[in-house]
């Protein structure tokens, strides 16, 4: 079946964070929008970050002081909008003489809490490791350290909840559709996408593509829109493991290494911890990476090395991988790449392709809005800008409260487990009556899975969050698989199948 809608004004290929994010803000200054993705939602690379909004602390070593300037200011921006699914973290940083000196580490966290304007976080201070309790698990022969601000977020959340907001404002939103085919004719472009899972194919006429494909939008460029460029990206492969968490209190740490890498250890789903990330340049697939024997064991021993307990192989509950897009400019240190990110317009015919190259989950939004500019000949009756004051669909609290608005959600569900509370809080933050729907008890939300998965909120993700299979509930829009037994993810991979194939 083919369908032919009339003209849209902006068809945007990839549902990452940048697409969801330039899909919501075009959306929002009054255009008509078409998001395509693939396959599910952050299924690539934004959800397999390292979970921060982040400055970049070890970007100033390359001089990077505008990139990190601007993620710092922004890191502001999106505390304020979602303080659901991003929060503040205190990361510990023990020093070791063997590696920067502690004037230089003591020079990058003094820009670090300056360059930005810091508001809401507290700012760096001295650790004497032998005596803070943040030292505790740290051997002993590390005496001095360093604690300093940054956020944690939940990644892929944060690309489905702009693509709801998108949807909110009237954008189309196409998962599991890749864009097969794109040709300029009469001053626009005549798109082709198919869905993979129904076979269906529909055509749309748009005056201009934006290609946020991330490691895919070279691949676009050549084969898809039948175009060129002179830039491109670099796949920078990075990989993270899940182990059980070993200290106590809620800091998380940054480890460097001895090659000049810094490892970050966050705390993770409670009692667990995140470890990562490696930088390695990547000439595979990008839907092939996964993390190899050697980054698992160079994780460990970066641990090891500052820790008193000991991790070993059996301890990795988990591990995943991800392919950076990063806009490729010559350099040979994959870590030294530039985070920053590069618009590329071409006009040829009349039919405009914006390429997007590079970029970073704390940047989405900037991004977003600076690659609107571009398009400000284009679409001249477009709206002003409007994302930097606007909250994410959840993030309507006062203030950006996220604690009294917690303390709220206790009072309005009493019936309701506090872990349970905590689960809908963090991930639906205001929108939470939608996923419960006037429930009265635990029985009201339906068949229980495990851990806090209950068949309402998967109801709720199929309903609202295009979720179309177990997985794309289980790893992206919530972390339930790292609570749920094997027996009972496959109950619920049954149950879904069962309850789709009803629906």
């Amino acid at each position: 079946m083919t369908s032919e809608p009339g003209m849209i004004d902006l068809f945007v290929i990839g549902g990452g964070i940048n697409g969801a994010g330039i899909a919501r803000d075009a959306a929002g200054r009054g255009l008509s929008v078409v998001l395509c993705e693939k396959d599910d939602l952050a299924q690539g690379t934004s959800s397999r970050s390292g979970k921060l909004v982040h400055g970049g602390l070890r970007y100033l070593e390359y001089y990077e002081f505008r990139l990190v300037r601007e993620a710092l200011i922004e890191r502001e921006v999106l505390l304020n909008a979602a303080p659901h699914i991003i929060w503040p973290m205190r990361f510990v940083l023990p020093h070791s003489p063997q590696d920067r000196p502690a004037w230089l580490v003591r020079l990058g966290l003094f820009l670090y809490d300056h360059l930005g304007g810091r508001k809401k976080l507290p700012g760096t201070r001295t650790l004497d490791l032998r005596r803070d309790p943040e030292g505790a698990a740290i051997l002993d022969q590390y005496t001095r350290g360093f604690e300093y601000s940054d956020c944690w977020v939940d990644d892929a959340r944060l690309v489905v909840l702009n693509a709801v907001d998108a949807a909110e404002r009237g954008a189309e939103v196409l998962t599991r559709s890749a864009a097969t085919s794109a040709r300029r004719e009469d001053g626009a472009w005549t798109i082709t996408t198919r869905n993979e899972t129904t076979g269906e194919t529909r055509r749309f006429r748009a005056r201009c593509i934006v290609n946020c494909a991330g490691p895919w939008v070279s691949d676009v460029i050549g084969r898809v829109a039948g175009s060129n460029s002179a830039r491109n990206v670099r796949l920078v492969k990075g990989s993270h493991i899940i182990v059980p968490k070993w200290w106590t209190g809620s800091n998380a740490y940054l480890v460097q290494n001895h090659d000049k890498r810094v490892i970050f250890i966050n705390p993770y789903e409670g009692d667990k911890a995140l470890i990562g990330t490696t930088d390695i340049s990547y000439e595979g697939r990008a839907e092939d990476v996964q993390a190899d024997e050697s980054e698992i064991e160079y994780l460990l021993a970066a641990v090891n090395r500052y820790f008193k307990e000991k991790l070993r192989r059996s301890d990795v509950l988990h591990s995943f991988s991800g392919v950076r897009p990063l806009f490729d400019d010559g350099k040979g240190n994959p870590s030294a790449v530039t985070r920053d990110y590069v618009f590329d317009l071409d006009e040829t015919g009349g039919a405009p392709l914006l390429n997007v190259f590079g970029g970073k989950i704390t940047t989405f939004r900037e991004l977003a809005e600076r690659g609107m500019h571009r398009l400000t000949g284009i679409f001249p009756k477009m709206g002003g800008d409007w994302t930097e004051k606007a909250p994410l669909p959840g993030g309507e609290m006062p203030n950006a409260d996220y604690e009294s608005f917690a303390n709220s959600l206790r009072d309005a569900y009493p019936w309701m487990p506090r872990p349970l509370v905590q689960h809908y809080g963090r991930l639906y933050g205001a929108r939470t009556k939608d996923v419960v729907k006037g429930a009265q008890s635990l029985a009201d939300l339906g068949r229980h899975f495990g851990g806090q998965l209950y068949e309402a909120e998967a109801r709720y993700l199929v309903a609202k969050e295009w979720a179309q299979r177990p997985d794309d509930i289980l790893y992206r829009r919530t972390k339930h698989y790292l609570h749920l037994t094997e027996a009972e993810r496959a109950a619920f991979a049954d149950w879904f199948e069962d309850a789709r194939l009803a629906a």
